[in-house]
């Protein structure tokens, strides 16, 4: 970042419903730039996705590789279409490419009902439900992507944990674990994994407990994925952080995404020591492209968590605080009677868009979060 040109933002809008969402997010990005002295951001847009591949035979061209080396964050809307595959028929992927590339391995979801939003869970209502999934996101399961061996009576796929991956995973979520007690959570850390079962889950575990002898300020857990898994649809507001290797991780936020409204509504981060992508958990949603029924609220959403990186990393409060603005003007819009299609409403893109816009510029959010 410069102090002539501010934040400097990669935009990838990708595939189906990426560039539909990722509109009102820049909008509101824009708006509360605008609201905030200091907070500056120049956009550069970038193509990704399936449509390039079908086009230009590369889903993601070196310069857009270049372009998200060089930006302070990058947005990313969704990519990947069902009908558009590699010879090998597996699914057009940038955004997991974006992970080796750039060594993001802490894929941060978080996990937060909003009032007025609805949830399968019983009590949520009441209890509330905050929770954050991290995800590791460069080893696991995923690093046997398209290395895979396959013959006509079997197939298989290599699992890999590392010492140095781990470790890194375990000490970005005890901070994480931290900074959210400090804000008055639990600083609750469990680690989900199958120790019991597999020797990679097992060392796993072992350096999670060596991690966790260097923050005894955080209380700790252990549970298997099987066991966690049902106890996230009982009682979800038992949970603050989860950290968990990269397939399980995959799994379990989207259950977690479930549990408060769907993908429409969770946000997430695949976060490095350098670099970082925000994007929404959802995917393209080709069945609704360009129908204007697309829920753009995980979208900007995500948008807030790239600020409140950026306010971290350059240690800018003018960012952080337009985060925290963000977050409440779409509590609020919600809270106020919005319904999105997805939840049998019949509140699309530009509704919701609106609304929350609209929250964002009202005197008491932006007084008490942004301008003032």
């Amino acid at each position: 970042m410069t102090d002539n040109d501010g934040f400097h933002i990669a935009v990838l809008a990708g595939d189906g419903i990426g560039p539909e969402v990722m509109a009102p997010a820049l909008d509101v990005l824009h708006a509360a730039a605008a609201l905030t002295p200091g907070l500056r951001f120049r956009f550069s847009e970038a193509p990704a996705g399936a449509g390039h591949y079908r086009d230009t035979g590369s889903s993601l061209p070196d310069s857009t590789v270049k372009l998200c080396e060089q930006a302070d964050a990058i947005l990313l809307g969704a990519c990947g279409l069902p009908h558009i595959r590699y010879p090998d028929n597996t699914e057009i992927m940038p955004q997991v490419e974006l992970r080796f590339i750039f060594d993001l391995y802490a894929g941060v979801r978080p996990c937060r009902l909003i009032a007025g939003i609805p949830s399968p869970i019983v009590g949520a209502a009441e209890r509330g439900i905050d929770l954050i999934v991290i995800r590791e996101s460069t080893e696991g399961l995923f690093a046997s992507m398209g290395k895979g061996v396959v013959t006509d009576t079997e197939a298989r796929e290599t699992l890999v944990i590392t010492r140095k991956t781990s470790e890194r995973l375990f000490d970005f979520s005890f901070r994480l674990a931290e900074r959210r007690k400090a804000r008055g959570g639990r600083g609750l850390l469990t680690c989900v994994d199958k120790a019991n079962a597999f020797k990679a889950y097992a060392f796993f575990r072992q350096m999670f407990d060596e991690c966790a002898a260097r923050y005894p300020a955080v209380a700790t857990e252990r549970l298997y994925v099987d066991a966690c898994s049902a106890m996230l649809v009982r009682k979800p507001w038992d949970f603050d952080v989860l950290v968990m290797e990269n397939m399980f991780g995959d799994i379990i936020s989207d259950l977690t995404a479930g549990l408060i409204g769907g993908m429409g509504m969770a946000p997430s981060a695949d976060i490095g020591d350098e670099h970082a992508v925000f994007q929404p958990c959802h995917g393209t949603a080709p069945d609704i492209m360009g129908k204007g029924l697309a829920n753009p609220a995980a979208m900007i959403l995500s948008a807030a968590m790239m600020l409140d990186w950026l306010a971290d990393r350059h240690g800018h409060d003018g960012a952080a605080a337009a985060a925290r603005a963000i977050e409440r003007a779409v509590d609020r819009a919600f809270a106020c009677g919005l319904r999105a299609c997805e939840f049998g409403g019949g509140d699309g893109t530009s509704a919701i868009a609106a609304a929350v816009l609209r929250e964002l510029n009202s005197a008491d959010v932006a007084g008490a979060g942004v301008a003032g």
